[in-house]
């Protein structure tokens, strides 16, 4: 029963990632191909209309509007309904902490290039790992009074959260680690494997069995 039971929390580590990326991605492709399929239906003539024209839709719109971030003119109007939506009562909150965490996500976001440090609070013994989101304070409002002042980013395990903090450079310890594989660490709470260790501890074990 044990050895049924290592095996199937095996069979779960592996089924359950796939499952709920393919549920999330299967999620998106149904609900695009319900709300853009049902308008060109619409539009186009009888018969013209094939299943999956709604995803496929929804895919050049996405990357036609990352185009037109491109083009002064649509830039301007971005930052028009970017500032409208931020003067909304509770939509404002929504509609900041969506946009903070999906920039994550964009190729020119400032936070994947973010240094990875340890950081140990003064008085106490313990560490954390966080990442520098600034080392400059010129061009916003707040002026940290500790000695040479650097914002990190906290974030919490388990959950999209976190915390910034304003230290000292003297409480932070670099830590070679891409921005990737320091906040997989974070929000794994610390339990995901190094995949490239992983192979060669194998290929070790591996060759001393040979």
């Amino acid at each position: 029963m044990n050895a049924l039971g290592k095996l199937f929390l095996k069979g779960l580590a592996v089924v359950i990632p796939i499952s709920l990326t393919l549920a999330i991605l299967w999620w998106l492709a149904r609900e695009a191909e319900q709300i853009l399929g049902g308008v060109l239906m619409r539009f186009l003539p009888e018969g013209w209309y094939i299943p999956g024209m709604g995803v496929i839709s929804a895919v050049a719109i996405t990357i036609l509007v990352g185009l037109l971030t491109h083009v002064i003119l649509f830039q301007k109007l971005f930052a028009l309904g970017d500032t409208i939506l931020h003067r909304l009562p509770l939509v404002k909150t929504i509609y900041s902490a969506l946009k903070d965490f999906i920039s994550y996500l964009s190729p020119d976001s400032q936070m994947g290039l973010s240094k990875v440090v340890l950081v140990k609070i003064p008085g106490q013994e313990f560490e954390q790992l966080g990442f520098v989101t600034r080392e400059s304070f010129q061009q916003i409002p707040v002026q940290p009074t500790v000695e040479e002042p650097i914002a990190v980013y906290l974030p919490m395990s388990y959950q999209i959260g976190g915390y910034t903090l304003f230290l000292p450079r003297s409480c932070l310890t670099p830590v070679d680690l891409s921005f990737e594989e320091g906040m997989k660490m974070v929000i794994t709470g610390a339990v995901a494997r190094d995949r490239k260790a992983n192979t060669l501890k194998s290929r070790e074990k591996k060759n001393e069995q040979d």
